[in-house]
């Protein structure tokens, strides 16, 4: 089993992999970077103390330590993301990657309240994140890993919190982003890109009105707007069009009552 320290960095930290001669025989291999980002959430901070990451292709398997203390998740928002990690891995059909927590060290942290986090498969069997990707030897290959933490945190009826992750794993080449601000943050809304087969992807804002969504396939979508108190009105803005590598930015949207 390898070993690799989590680099606590933002997106300008990348894993460089030197480039294949034109003459060398293919390693079999790709080089994977797995990379993590958080939706926004009402918490002071959200700790995960990952043990190690399993990712499986159709060729085989590779696990990879992680040598790190428990990390923030809540710090890697709004377009930040740090690494997780990265090894070269059998080439094939990407089908699933598994991450493996320790069975101490997950909390949320809640109006200064630190609060364990357990989760009932996550130190076992491990967190399962489905992916259908196809890795080709030799070229470097990025999966951003999308943590929603507000649809992760789950308060029981004794008063304890459980964590049931939600992630959504994003290739970082092939999809673009939708960005902006919701005028007044009074609404903390919900905001919703739908595409033509009502396919939705979504996030809530921060508590400045800003909100970014990544990971979202080429196309044209309908954006809605949805505040969660009473006293606003929902918007809905049609015909918005997200390219690859792109990020679309919808400026200021103002909720009137």
């Amino acid at each position: 089993m390898k070993k690799i320290a989590f680099i606590g960095l933002l997106s300008l930290s990348g894993l460089l992999f030197s480039c294949k001669d034109e003459n060398s025989a293919s390693t079999g291999k790709t080089p994977v970077t797995l990379k993590i980002t958080d939706a926004p959430a009402y918490y002071d901070a959200i700790l995960l103390n990952i043990k190690e990451v399993e990712i499986k292709t159709s060729s085989g398997k590779e696990i990879i330590a992680i040598d790190a203390l428990p990390f923030d998740i809540l710090r890697y928002r709004m377009g930040r993301d740090t690494v997780l990690a990265s090894d070269f891995v059998p080439s094939g059909k990407l089908q699933e990657i598994r991450l493996k927590l320790h069975d101490e060290g997950n909390a949320v942290i809640i109006k200064g309240v630190k609060y364990p986090l357990t989760t009932p498969s996550g130190q076992s069997s491990g967190i399962k994140i489905k992916v259908n990707e196809e890795l080709i030897p030799d070229v470097a290959y990025t999966l951003l890993l999308d943590f929603d933490a507000a649809k992760s945190i789950h308060q029981t009826g004794n008063g304890k919190y459980m964590l049931k992750p939600v992630i959504r794993a994003i290739p970082v080449s092939v999809s673009g982003t939708i960005r902006g601000k919701v005028s007044p943050i009074e609404s903390f809304p919900q905001v919703l890109a739908i595409d033509a087969n009502l396919d939705t992807i979504g996030t809530q804002t921060t508590l400045t009105g800003d909100f970014y969504i990544p990971g979202i396939p080429e196309g044209t979508y309908k954006v809605v707007v949805q505040p969660t108190t009473t006293g606003f009105a929902t918007k809905v803005m049609e015909g918005i069009s997200v390219t690859k590598g792109n990020i679309t930015d919808l400026g200021v949207i103002t909720l009137t009552p």
